[in-house]
């Protein structure tokens, strides 16, 4: 099996894995602010991470020289993955998925400024293309431009500054380091958003199992997604989330009866076939290695 088959499975894992934290997201929204669920699910990681190097006996594998780059790349994964909970809260699951799926696109670009990957006219094109598709789903001027849609299209790019970020850190550490420094960083990180105002609330006996969830359901998605981006490069592995969009419109109409804008159709097809273009373009140039870069 190739190394970008190996990585497209573990991408589909991180697909399941996203969506289950959207649903469990979702259900605590009423209970938990954003920086609270935040916490409880560092806590979680933190018991899970250390819970397997303990078993697994690799401390050795948490040094690192590169601990700057852990923090900046956890401080962008914090502030955007509040964004996205807040916007799972607030407006309709497939339109934060579809304005979630314009993440690539920033990857494309940002790849090829800190990565080092080519950035052609053909890429020029499909970032472009896919900017049309956030307008058609946004639609300013013609519907109110809510918090949560800002909050959704913001969150994409803080998550594709985090995919660049983790790109670099796999090629000097293990994903054991990278997901014990997640974890624990971003633990302080919600201790103290999350306790500022001296108030931070405990789950209840409802919301308790969604908080485990979106505890584990992370910390599975970030192992699968580290995992990917370990075996191919950015810009080919993360489009492959856009199997989410489908899987969620689903989940949204079964579970909350939300009743899916044509727009927010037109507008992800039109981002989806941006980035698969970027695949095919990728897959077929014999410059780029499918490799670990």
């Amino acid at each position: 099996m190739s190394d970008t088959l190996r990585g497209a499975l573990w991408m589909l894992g991180t697909v399941l894995a996203f969506t289950t934290m959207a649903v469990s997201g979702r259900e605590v929204a009423g209970t938990l602010d954003t920086f609270e669920l935040m916490f409880y699910r560092s806590c979680i990681g933190v018991l899970i991470v250390l819970g397997f190097i303990v078993a697994q006996k690799r401390w050795a594998e948490l040094r690192t020289d590169y601990i700057a780059l852990h923090g900046v790349r956890n401080l962008f994964h914090f502030t955007g993955q509040n964004l996205w909970f807040f916007a799972v809260g607030a407006i309709p699951l497939a339109q934060v998925f579809a304005l979630e799926f314009t993440s690539p696109l920033w990857v494309m670009l940002l790849s090829a400024v800190f990565l080092g990957e080519r950035f052609t006219r053909l890429r020029a094109a499909c970032a472009c293309l896919g900017f049309i598709g956030i307008l058609i789903v946004a639609r300013p001027g013609t519907v109110p431009l809510t918090f949560g849609v800002i909050t959704a299209a913001s969150s994409a790019v803080f998550f594709a500054l985090t995919i660049v970020s983790t790109k670099k850190l796999t090629q000097n550490d293990s994903v054991t380091c990278i997901l014990f420094y997640l974890t624990t960083i971003q633990v302080v990180l919600g201790l103290i958003a999350a306790g500022y105002d001296g108030d931070i609330a405990l789950p209840d006996a409802r919301t308790l199992p969604f908080v485990v969830a979106v505890g584990i359901g992370g910390l599975v998605a970030h192992f699968c997604f580290t995992k990917a981006l370990s075996l191919a490069p950015a810009a080919l592995m993360s489009p492959i989330e856009f199997a989410r969009l489908p899987a969620i419109i689903v989940v949204g109409w079964l579970l909350y009866g939300e009743h899916v804008d044509v727009w927010v159709i037109v507008g992800g097809l039109l981002i989806f076939g941006a980035n698969y273009v970027n695949i095919w373009a990728t897959t077929r140039s014999p410059k780029v290695s499918v490799t670990n870069s």
